[in-house]
């Protein structure tokens, strides 16, 4: 395995949203080369990567000519096309790290015609930056750990595509279903004006953090409703090979349901009850059927 030497090679970053751009922030002040290529990108992806300061390329076979490895952090939808696009071109190290079944792992490294590359998953929310926990495997995959020099926390746990995007898959099963089923949980409580009160008892029995923990998992499950989502087919995807799950499903229709009732938003909430204000007024507009009264 070759060790890489700072300031002698190249990340590029396919996608710039808050993963790629968190990051990226903490790879620059390792002194670590980082560009990426707005080509197609939303203004909200453009206007980020230019306030990170990261190196802006005009095309992608730009970017994959000037790369060394290649972080994929797109919406689960474009895993397989991007990789696609990449396609023969690339001679560096292929890493994904989006929120995609093993199955679609192993689809996009189809087309990654060099055969270098690693199935990568964060394993917790980016706000930790390069301290955020992000598993690895693949025959590649203690090269991309490699990068742990320059302050990132990779540990490789396996040798062998799907591994570690199946780990990934299995948290987020449990991490969104929770989020839906507070959602679920405490809107009806703050209807009822007890929200806080609901929460409070809550802390007693799950601890000290649930509240603090909760919270934050609502503003960002409304920030992510869309892509959650998509997540969440992935997971059904997956799991659907062991078992027939009845929570996966719904937790995806859940998301779905969410992103319809409040909307995109292009920023997280101050208050999780803004969310709470903005489905009780679509509520209030399209009132639910009571089933005591439809006789």
């Amino acid at each position: 395995m070759t060790m890489l030497l700072k300031n002698k090679f190249t990340i590029g970053f396919l996608g710039f949203g808050e993963v790629a751009s968190t990051l990226s922030k903490g790879l620059l002040e390792q002194g670590v080369a980082v560009s990426t290529c707005l080509e197609g990108r939303s203004q909200r992806s453009v206007e980020r990567a230019k306030s990170t300061g990261v190196g802006l390329v005009d095309s992608l076979d730009e970017l994959v000519e000037s790369s060394d490895i290649l972080l994929s952090v797109v919406v689960p939808t474009e895993a397989i096309s991007v990789a696609a696009e990449v396609g023969e071109s690339f001679d560096g190290l292929y890493v994904d790290l989006n929120n995609i079944s093993p199955c679609t792992v192993k689809e996009a490294f189809k087309h990654i015609t060099n055969g270098k590359t690693v199935d990568g998953a964060i394993m917790g929310g980016i706000k930790n930056g390069l301290k955020t926990p992000i598993i690895a495997s693949g025959e590649y995959a203690e090269d991309f750990a490699e990068l742990n020099q320059y302050g990132m926390n990779i540990e490789v746990i396996g040798s062998e595509p799907g591994q570690a995007s199946a780990l990934k898959m299995l948290r987020s099963a449990y991490t969104k279903g929770v989020s839906a089923l507070l959602f679920e949980t405490l809107y009806p409580a703050y209807k009822m004006g007890v929200d806080d009160v609901l929460l409070r008892y809550l802390s007693q029995t799950e601890g000290s953090h649930f509240q603090e923990a909760s919270i934050s998992r609502l503003k960002s499950s409304a920030l992510h409703a869309q892509r959650r989502a998509q997540e969440m087919g992935e997971v059904h995807q997956f799991l659907s090979q062991y078992e027939d799950p009845v929570i996966t499903p719904a937790t995806k229709e859940f998301f779905h349901n969410l992103l319809n009732e409040i909307g995109q938003i292009k920023e997280k909430p101050a208050d999780y009850r803004e969310i709470f204000d903005k489905i009780a007024k679509k509520d209030d507009h399209n009132p639910r059927v009571s089933k005591g009264n439809n006789k």
